[in-house]
């Protein structure tokens, strides 16, 4: 199948665009995927939803849920409120056909990371639980790797959060990743590193198909992530192409979110063409 391309929410341009919807705009730039924001909330009605899925026809779509969400929260009613808003996430993906939600895990401000993973995995493990006990087991949860170094969401903590049960995909963001280590991605070496420790822990299959976020991000020190830019931004990475190197040479079918900040949609494009110019030489 290999990787497909899209992006997160609606681009300046869309917004802009009066002759087209929303599926069509993306089919003008031969996309195959959409991230539907609910980052603040889950504010569309389920009719809504049902017709949102209707018109966006065979593009694969999926959900990012709210922000607030705080999986290793130290207040518990914080955590069982953070379970109710994935179950209300999953039940508008399936009426959207979205196969994948994307998680934040939450914050280490208060407590030792290892104490919040552990409370990470606990709210986690209820959360796939309700799922399936409301006949929601397809709907597929991503845990995020996060960009601000307080954040919980290291790449071994996400996959760690992903080892709770074989369901769970990582959403591996880059520009997060490249953030939280201060420019540290450079090249092929890095990403390889990358991609070679979520197949040793978590095997080939999950590795092959990953959910991606991807963009350039601002960061400071020491603090990581500050603002998503665009791929116009000539200071700060990741660059896409030795990435769309390795996923052509190990044969992987992720599928890219563009997160660029406006320009998500143009940006996700030169992703696919950089990733199918590759894949044509190959």
């Amino acid at each position: 199948m290999g990787a497909i391309f899209g992006p997160a929410g609606n681009s300046q341009e869309f917004k802009k665009c009066k002759n087209l919807n929303l599926s069509e705009y993306l089919e003008s730039y031969n996309l195959k995927a959409y991230e539907y924001q609910c980052g603040m909330g889950v504010r569309i009605s389920e009719k809504s939803a049902e017709e949102f899925s209707k018109m966006m026809g065979k593009i694969t779509i999926s959900i990012h849920a709210p922000y607030y969400i705080s999986l290793s929260s130290v207040e518990e009613e914080k955590r069982e409120k953070s379970v109710q808003y994935i179950l209300k996430t999953a039940k508008i993906a399936k009426l959207m056909k979205a196969k994948r939600i994307v998680v934040h895990s939450g914050s280490c401000k208060k407590i030792p990371r290892e104490e919040a993973l552990e409370l990470a995995k606990k709210t986690l493990k209820k959360a796939l639980q309700e799922l399936e006990k409301n006949g929601l087991e397809k709907i597929i949860l991503c845990p995020e790797t996060m960009g601000k170094v307080n954040q919980l969401g290291n790449l071994e903590e996400v996959l760690n959060l992903c080892k709770i049960s074989e369901k769970l995909i990582p959403c591996l963001d880059f520009g997060h990743l490249n953030a939280r280590s201060f420019g540290e991605i450079k090249g092929t070496e890095e990403y390889l590193k990358i991609l070679n420790k979520v197949e040793n822990e978590l095997g080939y299959e999950r590795l092959k198909n990953f959910h991606s976020h991807f963009s350039k991000v601002e960061f400071t020190i020491p603090g990581g992530e500050k603002k998503h830019l665009t791929f116009e931004d000539l200071t700060y990475g990741p660059e896409f192409e030795p990435l769309a190197e390795l996923i052509v040479r190990k044969n992987l079918s992720p599928i890219f979110i563009c997160e660029s900040a406006g320009t998500q949609a143009k940006d996700a494009k030169l992703m696919q063409d950089t990733y199918e110019k590759i894949r044509k030489s190959a």
